[in-house]
């Protein structure tokens, strides 16, 4: 198959992925009634700031499927895109803040290790998910944040 057009079909697959799942787990008022930290930032930030970042993902994923196939970094993104997927219905979906927690940390985990593996064997892949490590700890913080506050 033509790279291209798996690099195509990785943007679809985690782009396509993560944007049908945050449309089918929209913030509702169980959400809004929630107390919140006050470095939460506006919702509409999530949107793009996601968007952006699953394309950095998609590409990195898709480097690696090129070049590693079946590296210990490649397992390493599949199990770091699975739990991505599974967070918005476990906070937003069964409206559980611990569950979040729950599927985050072990997420957060994996990205960084995702890093640190992926360092040596292909370091664009690596620095794309630098962006991804940051924001993720940042979300990290604001779901306990949210935890402990209610």
């Amino acid at each position: 198959m033509n790279r291209y057009v798996t690099l195509v079909l990785f943007i679809l697959l985690v782009l396509g992925g993560g944007t049908a799942i945050a449309l089918n787990t929209l913030p509702g008022e169980w959400y809004q009634g929630l107390i919140k930290p006050w470095f939460n930032p506006p919702n509409a930030i999530f949107g793009p700031v996601w968007s952006i970042l699953y394309v950095m993902i998609a590409i990195a994923g898709w480097r690696l499927w090129t070049h590693h196939r079946i590296s210990t970094s490649m397992k390493i993104w599949w199990a770091q895109l699975a739990l991505n997927f599974l967070w918005s219905p476990a906070f937003f979906g069964i409206q559980s803040i611990s569950l979040g927690l729950i599927v985050i940390i072990p997420m957060l985990i994996l990205i960084y290790a995702f890093i640190a593996k992926t360092w040596n064997l292909d370091r664009l892949s690596a620095v794309l998910f630098i962006p991804y490590s940051i924001w993720v700890s940042f979300a990290t913080l604001l779901n306990a944040s949210i935890w402990w506050l209610n």
